[in-house]
Parts: C-alpha cells; sequence; structure tokens
C-alpha cells in the first residue's frame, strides 16, 4: 500500500499549473450556429432514425421545408417516400394527411365541399384533407388532370375556394406528390403548369447494399415488420418554429453575382440545343430560394455559386424537356443538365 505523501511532498502529486486567458471580446472564438440551423439538425437526426440510407434525399427536403416549397418525390414502390413524410410531420407536430389518387378521384375530394345539415337546416362545409400541415398525394398521376387541378390553387395561394368561398390554411403547409416512374399504363402526366408549382423534383433511389441491410434488420427485428416506425420520431420543435425558419432562410443573403449566375444557368437552358423547353423565371427564383435553404442548413447567411449547383438538379430536372431526337438516343434531363452546367461560367467571390 503506498503511502500518504505528507505537505513536503505534495506538490509532486498536484497537476501542473495551466494558465488560461478568456479570449477578447470578438477575438477568436467560434460562432454559434443560427437557431434555424440547430433545430433543422435536429430533424434530419429525428427523420434519419427511421429512413435511413437517403441523406442526399432528406437534405434536399428539408430544404424544400426551409423553403416553404412543395416537392414531387418519384422512386419505385417500397422506398420509404410515405414513411419519410409522416416522419417528418411528426418532428415539429404538424398534421399529416394522406390522398391516394385514383381515376375515380374527384376534386371535391381533395378540397372538399359543403353538405347540407338536416339537424339545423343550413350548409356547412366540410373540409377536404388538404387543410394539413404535411399533404401527401400519393401517386399523383393515377388521376385525371381535372382532379390533379384541385392542388393547383392550393400549392400557390394556400387556400381553397369551395363554392366561391375562400377559405385559408394555417401554415406551415407543404404538399409532396409521388409518382411511380415505371408504370405508364392508366395514368395521366402532369401538365407542365402544375409541375412548375413544385419546387424540387426529388428522386428516391435503392439504398446501397450495407444500408438495406440495417433497414432490413432494424424492421424485421419487430412483431409484424413493426421496427423503424414513424410514430416513434420525436417532436424537436413546433410549427411556429418552423415559420421562424422559414423567415430567416428568405433573409440570407444572395449577392448580385450569384443571383446573375443562377439566372445565367436558367437563360442556358432556353438556349441549349438538346432542350425543347426550357425552364422559366419561376426556375431561376426557385434555385436563389434552395440556394438560401442550402446555406442556412449549413450554418451560413450567405449563398455561395456551389449552392446554386447543388440546387441545379431538383430545381430543374422537371422544369426542362428534352428534344426528342435526344430522348430516343437514351440521354437523361440529369445528364444534359450536368453538362449544361460546366458551360455557364460561375462567379468567383
Amino acid at each position: 500500500m503506498n503511502p500518504i505523501p505528507n505537505e513536503e511532498h505534495a506538490s509532486q502529486y498536484a497537476p501542473p499549473p495551466v494558465s488560461y486567458e478568456p479570449p477578447p471580446a470578438g477575438g477568436f472564438a467560434p460562432p454559434s450556429k443560427p437557431a434555424s440551423t440547430q433545430i433543422f439538425q435536429q430533424i434530419h437526426a429525428a427523420v434519419g432514425q427511421v429512413f435511413v440510407g437517403q441523406e442526399e434525399v432528406l437534405h434536399q427536403v428539408l430544404a424544400a421545408l426551409l423553403a416553404g416549397g412543395h416537392v414531387l418525390l418519384e422512386g419505385k414502390p417500397g422506398l420509404g417516400k410515405t414513411h419519410l413524410v409522416l416522419a417528418l410531420s411528426r418532428t415539429f407536430g404538424g398534421t399529416f394527411r394522406r390522398i391516394q389518387f385514383t381515376p375515380d378521384l374527384m376534386p371535391s375530394d381533395v378540397s372538399g365541399h359543403t353538405l347540407f345539415d338536416m339537424a339545423t337546416s343550413t350548409f356547412r362545409v366540410r373540409r377536404g384533407p388538404v387543410f394539413a400541415n404535411l399533404l401527401l398525394a400519393d401517386e399523383i398521376n393515377r388521376a385525371p388532370a381535372k382532379t390533379q387541378s384541385a392542388l393547383l390553387e392550393v400549392m400557390q395561394e394556400t387556400q381553397v375556394t369551395i363554392d366561391g368561398e375562400s377559405h385559408a390554411l394555417a401554415p406551415p403547409f407543404m404538399t409532396f406528390a409521388t409518382q411511380n416512374p415505371i408504370e405508364q399504363e392508366g395514368t395521366y402526366p402532369l401538365p407542365e403548369a402544375q409541375l412548375d408549382r413544385f419546387l424540387l423534383k426529388v428522386l428516391i433511389d435503392y439504398p446501397d447494399a450495407v444500408n438495406e441491410t440495417w433497414v432490413v434488420k432494424a424492421v424485421s427485428s419487430r412483431a409484424a415488420g413493426g421496427g423503424l416506425s414513424a410514430a416513434e420520431v420525436r417532436q424537436v420543435c413546433s410549427p411556429q418554429d418552423i415559420l421562424a425558419a422559414q423567415e430567416e432562410a428568405a433573409a440570407v443573403k444572395a449577392v448580385e453575382q450569384v443571383v446573375d449566375y443562377a439566372v445565367s444557368i436558367v437563360r442556358a437552358t432556353r438556349q441549349h440545343s438538346a432542350i425543347s423547353l426550357g425552364a422559366g423565371t419561376r426556375g431561376a427564383i426557385s434555385l436563389v430560394r434552395v440556394a438560401k435553404s442550402y446555406a442556412l442548413l449549413e450554418g451560413r447567411s450567405y449563398i455561395t455559386p456551389g449552392d446554386v449547383k447543388r440546387a441545379v438538379l431538383p430545381v430543374l430536372r422537371h422544369r426542362v424537356q428534352l428534344a426528342p431526337e435526344v430522348s430516343i438516343s437514351g440521354q437523361s434531363v440529369d445528364d444534359m443538365l450536368t453538362g449544361l452546367l460546366k458551360t455557364v461560367e460561375a462567379p468567383r467571390i
């Protein structure tokens, strides 16, 4: 047993003295991240626990939520599109509604209608499923154009007109529409006017082998495949926090050179020989909006040309059409946009 040191030798057991001087005000102390950035990092972590192996998809969806825009989700069945939207709604306590689009779905099934109440001898409004914070329009291309158009007003104006009376939706409001890219029989392609209302078109692909194996084990670990349930996602903020974050994203600085860069990219789509229909002005606006969201997600108060480049594919892939001879050759819209991006010089700021 070691002897207890006496006072004379106590100094050799004491830790060496440490001198510390606090940094001066405004010195080298690292800046703290904006509150909105921290909130959305918590949302990302919460959703990422049940939506695994799709980091870029989740990043794009969160950017659309920050920008207050709508998302067209395209992917093969069974990749978690509905799961993602439901999990996202739980993170901020928002209301979630789902509409399964079918050929016999009527516009009133989407927006709502008035009915006569026999008990009170009055007409009352029965609100449709669009009255929610997050609306999932599942397989939207299964319904005819008349029913699809029921979403046009609510997506653009965040209000619904029922029998001549306008009803505003409670913010935040966001539409997620899904479509299956491999089944075209019995479907109705979305018109260009409605496609342009979507801020982003997000493609969901198969996860890699490691993540797919992990998902299979996690889901099958509970009875009836109840693993990775969206119901277990915790709430990390409120709808008011989302609205405040959207205001903060809109206030992110965009210098003139970067805005000009976004406009130049959009204008280049109208002059490219491989494109029969270029993007409109809303495409350039969307590039800047999404770039601002990307910047805030990384804790920056300004956008860079890199943010605009990262936004090009999800923002423009549904806003342009390839020329027929190019489509026949097998070139995809993403390939064409990637090549076009190399021809537009980015500013050095």
